[in-house]
C-alpha cells in the first residue's frame, strides 16, 4: 500500500470529486473510497468501512465529513482542512454561479431536463452504495448483520418506527455485541 500523498494532490483529488458528483454524501462516498481504496491504494476497504460509519454518526453533511475524515486519515489536520476546503470550493462556486444567473437557469428547458435525469443516475448509484457497503459490513459476521438490517427495514417499512429511534437500538445493540460481549466472552 502506498503510504504518502501531498496536499496537493488531496486537495486536488477532492475538489474534482466533489466538482463532478452530484446527490450529496451517498453518492460521494464511493468515488472517495474508489479514488483512495481501489486507485491509489492509500486506504483499505475496512478502513474506509469505519470512516463512512464515523462520517455518518456525526452531525453535519456526510460527503464533507467523510472528506475531512479521509484528509485526516492521510496526512493529519493539515490534511483533514486541505480536504475540507477542496470539498467546499466547488459547492460555494456553484452557488455563486447560480445565485447570479438563477432566473436564466430556473426556467431553461435543459437545465430542468439534465437535473430530472441526474436524479434517476443519483438513485441508480445510492443502490450501488448501499450493495457495496452492505457487502463490506456483511464480511465478517453475515447473520449478524443480516438479522440487523431485515430488521432494521422492517421497524421502518412495515411498523412506521423513527429512523432515529432504529439507529440508537441498533448502535445499542453493536456497543452490547461488539464492546462489551466480545464476540460471545464476557470481558
Amino acid at each position: 500500500m502506498k503510504q504518502s500523498i501531498s496536499l496537493h494532490e488531496i486537495f486536488l483529488t477532492f475538489f474534482k470529486i466533489n466538482a463532478v458528483t452530484f446527490g450529496g454524501g451517498y453518492t460521494i462516498v464511493p468515488v472517495i473510497r474508489d479514488e483512495f481504496v481501489k486507485k491509489k491504494g492509500l486506504i483499505d476497504e475496512e478502513e474506509m468501512l469505519s470512516l463512512v460509519a464515523l462520517a455518518q454518526s456525526g452531525p453535519g453533511a456526510m460527503a464533507i465529513s467523510t472528506s475531512l475524515l479521509t484528509g485526516y486519515r492521510l496526512r493529519g489536520w493539515k490534511g483533514a482542512v486541505t480536504a475540507l476546503l477542496a470539498s467546499v470550493l466547488p459547492c460555494l462556486i456553484l452557488i455563486t454561479i447560480i445565485f447570479y444567473f438563477y432566473e436564466a437557469f430556473s426556467k431553461n428547458f435543459w437545465v430542468k431536463s439534465a437535473l430530472l435525469g441526474m436524479g434517476g443516475v443519483i438513485s441508480a448509484v445510492l443502490v450501488l452504495t448501499v450493495y457495496d457497503m452492505g457487502k463490506a459490513a456483511m464480511r465478517k459476521h453475515r447473520l449478524f448483520a443480516l438479522i440487523l438490517m431485515v430488521s432494521a427495514f422492517l421497524a421502518s417499512f412495515a411498523f412506521h418506527i423513527h429512523t432515529v429511534l432504529i439507529i440508537l437500538a441498533l448502535a445499542l445493540i453493536g456497543l452490547a455485541t461488539f464492546s462489551i460481549l466480545d464476540e460471545g466472552k464476557v470481558r
